[in-house]
């Protein structure tokens, strides 16, 4: 691995061994993440009371393009502390390069509109965003089958999608139900 790399030990004595254990830890982080660009690694003793057991933190303060991705870990045994540092390191990297990647879903966020017209024999409404626009639904497209429970004014809560015809509201709630799924409105 070409990456800058800093070993830092406190209260530790110098330990040849240790330190090649965490180099060739280090060099495994590329197959997880290819763009790492430094990683430094601490290693020490906090002061405790005497009568508690001795314990090793491991600290990893690793750069990856826009981001540092900080992992501590603590153990009795170093060598148990630094593989739980280097676990967990793994774990970042590869949750921060699924993302890069697009690989993880981004949630739809939950929007507020209020129901501005409804043409209840066919049974589709019109929704107007705060923003003004007005997105589509049909008695289809409603969390709870209560189409003949809305009414113009209603405060409802939807997700936005792309129909055949444009943008339109899907999910779409009103009355306690929404406010029970924990998104608790104040009032």
């Amino acid at each position: 691995m070409k990456l800058p790399l800093q070993i830092t030990t406190r209260d530790v004595p110098h330990s040849e061994a240790l330190e090649a254990h965490i180099r060739q830890k280090v060099e495994k982080l590329d197959t997880f993440y290819p763009k790492v660009m430094g990683c430094r690694v601490v290693v020490d003793v906090p002061h405790k009371h005497k009568h508690q057991g001795r314990t090793f933190n491991v600290r990893l303060d690793i750069t990856v393009p826009g981001r540092e991705l900080v992992v501590n870990q603590a153990h009795e045994d170093v060598y148990v502390a630094v593989r739980d540092a280097f676990d967990a390191a793994k774990r970042q990297l590869e949750d921060y390069g699924r993302r890069q990647r697009g690989d993880i879903k981004a949630h739809t966020p939950v929007l507020h509109g209020r129901i501005v017209r409804l043409i209840t024999e066919e049974g589709y409404g019109f929704i107007e965003t705060p923003e003004g626009e007005e997105l589509y639904f049909h008695r289809d497209n409603l969390a709870e089958n209560n189409f003949e429970k809305l009414e113009e004014g209603s405060e409802v809560k939807f997700l936005e999608d792309i129909g055949g015809e444009g943008p339109q509201a899907k999910r779409v709630s009103a009355g306690k139900r929404h406010i029970a799924e924990g998104e608790a409105e104040q009032e």
